[in-house]
Parts: structure tokens; C-alpha cells; sequence
């Protein structure tokens, strides 16, 4: 079968023949229509994440759309390796599907998945949320933070403010529903670009701050963490909920920063939440998506485009199609 195939850590995925998988007791064989790529797709080709099995050659894809033996239109996730979701066919464990509604199409369905997963399960599970909560969602113009938007007013926020680089994304993002907008330059070259977005997130977190759902970590995770310690009232609990690492920056945490506040510190992903529970998110994702209620930007490529596009930037979200 033709697939994407990832010969060795660091390679970029080939588009070549991989052999076909055979469904066997307690898996099924999918036909698979439409999978995207996400920062866990690409983290787990390269070998850097955490969940990476690490075994070459491998199809590269955590999850994709396709069809079951018997004729289900299903969304499925974490392959049995070494077949992935990038490929005409690949082998899944029931339990790891998901009916897709009638009114959702594949690369819709692909494309929302994995970010309506992260903020659902972020929200819901690892937060805690109330309605009538303030959210900060830091590094809001992906993909993932264009969801969680939507995602936190659904779920009853009081107010969202977003943070991030590209201020008119930013500004883009009040159309979903965010409240408020801060944006930041930490670059190196900018010296003052810490204590700027420091000053600019102490001055509206003291209004009252709830949760932080935060994708990218590294220094603007940091100064949010500190602008908490010293905006938010005595021993208030604001759950910071990290879910991922786009800035590829370690973080030093302030020790003084987590003994003068009520911040409580947790990562959502795999592992951290129950899989049934990742999945009941997907569904929930998918049921606002069929309704209308929830939209992403997405391109549509063949999958036989995917060295010129496994780069390509995260926004609109590209989702590889196979039919």
C-alpha cells in the first residue's frame, strides 16, 4: 500500500509502498480518508515525545478518519504500530474509535480532533471547570488556541483572554469570543519584552484569573506564572493546565513564584487522562463541529505531497487526504 514512511529520528517522512496490514483478533483494519498533522504527530516521527516507540521504519500519523471493514465512518486513534494514520490502510483497536457524525466531513473531522481533544480534556478533565470561570490561553493563534476559544465560551467562560506573538491573529481570535487580548515579543532582541508582557498580564489578571491552558511553555509559561504570583489574591487556585511545548524552551520555575500563590501546576495529554475520557472529548468536539458550533481553519493536501508539506506552518491546520 502506498503510505508515508519514516525510515530513521530527525528523517522527514518518504512517500513510498509499505506493506498492508492484516486485521487480527482484537483489531480491525481501517480505510483510512483524511489524517492531519499535529505537534504529537511530528514530536513522535522525530522520536522526541514521550509516548515515541522508537522502532524504524514506521508510518507516521497518531490519528486520521476513515472507514471499517463493515462499512463504519469512524475516527480512530493511536494505531497499532508500525502502522500509523498516514496510509491507505492502517490497524486499530475498536476501543480507540470514534463514530463521526453525519454532519462532519473527514477532513473537518481529522482537522478538529486532536485540538478539540487537548482543550476539552485540559478544561474539563485536568482543570475542573466551572462556567462563569476567567481563562488564559497562552499561545492562542494555533490551531489548538482557536478551538480552546470556542471550546471555554462554550463551556460558560466568563471572560477568555488570549495571549501570543502575532498580535493580529490575536485580535482575529475576539471574533471566536476571546475578551482580551495581550500580546508579547520575547525575543532576544527585544530585552525588554519580559517585563512588558509581565506588566501587561498583571494589570489585567487582577481583575481574577481561573485556569491557564498553555501550548507553548518555555519564557511566556514563566511570566505567566510569575505575573499569577503577584496579581492574584491570597491563596486563590489557579489551575495551569500545560499541554504543550511549541516554543521548545525549557522553563526554570520560581520557587518563590509557587510558595506565595495558590497556583496548581499540571500537565493534560497521554497518560495524565484516561483514554475512554480523551475520546469522550473527541466526541463532544465533534458533536459542536456537526452543529455548527465550533469552526477551524483547515488545507487539504494528498498525502503524496508529503515532503513538500510535513513543514508547512500549523495554521490553517493540514489534514493529508487519501481518496
Amino acid at each position: 500500500m502506498k503510505a508515508a514512511i519514516v525510515i530513521a529520528p530527525g528523517t522527514l517522512p518518504t512517500f513510498g509502498d509499505f506493506p498492508t496490514p492484516v486485521a487480527r483478533e482484537g483489531l480491525e483494519l481501517v480505510t483510512v480518508s483524511a489524517a492531519a498533522v499535529s505537534n504529537l504527530t511530528k514530536s513522535r516521527a522525530a522520536g522526541l515525545h514521550y509516548s515515541s516507540e522508537n522502532e524504524y521504519p514506521f508510518v507516521p500519523g497518531v490519528d486520521g478518519v476513515g472507514t471499517t471493514t463493515d462499512g463504519r465512518r469512524v475516527y480512530f486513534a493511536m494505531p497499532e504500530s508500525p502502522y500509523g494514520a498516514m496510509a491507505e490502510q492502517t490497524l486499530v483497536d475498536p476501543r480507540r474509535t470514534v463514530t463521526v457524525p453525519d454532519g462532519l466531513d473527514d477532513v473537518a473531522a481529522a482537522a478538529l480532533a486532536n485540538a478539540g481533544m487537548s482543550c476539552w480534556a485540559a478544561l474539563v478533565e485536568r482543570a475542573c471547570f466551572l462556567p462563569g470561570e476567567t481563562v488564559l490561553i497562552n499561545g492562542a493563534t494555533g490551531s489548538s488556541g482557536s478551538v480552546a476559544v470556542q471550546v471555554a465560551k462554550h463551556l460558560g467562560a466568563k471572560k477568555v483572554i488570549v495571549t501570543g506573538r502575532n498580535v493580529e491573529e490575536l485580535e482575529g481570535l475576539r471574533r471566536l469570543g476571546a475578551d482580551v487580548v495581550i500580546p508579547f515579543d520575547l525575543r532576544p532582541g527585544n530585552p525588554q519584552g519580559v517585563d512588558q508582557f509581565g506588566e501587561a498580564l498583571s494589570a489585567e489578571l487582577g481583575q481574577g484569573l481561573d485556569v491557564v491552558i498553555d501550548y507553548l511553555w518555555g519564557t511566556s509559561a514563566r511570566t505567566i506564572i510569575v505575573a499569577i504570583a503577584k496579581s492574584i489574591e491570597d491563596a486563590h487556585p489557579v489551575r495551569f493546565i500545560q499541554v504543550g511545548e511549541a516554543s521548545r524552551e525549557p522553563v526554570e520555575l520560581p520557587a518563590a513564584a509557587l510558595r506565595s500563590s495558590g497556583i496548581q501546576i499540571m500537565g493534560s495529554g497521554l497518560k495524565s487522562v484516561p483514554f475512554p475520557k480523551l475520546l469522550d472529548a473527541i466526541r463532544h468536539t465533534f458533536d459542536l463541529a456537526a452543529q455548527g458550533e465550533l469552526e477551524l481553519a483547515t488545507k487539504a493536501v494528498p498525502l503524496s505531497t508529503i515532503v513538500d508539506n510535513w513543514n508547512a506552518p500549523g495554521k490553517p491546520r493540514l489534514v493529508y487526504t487519501l481518496t
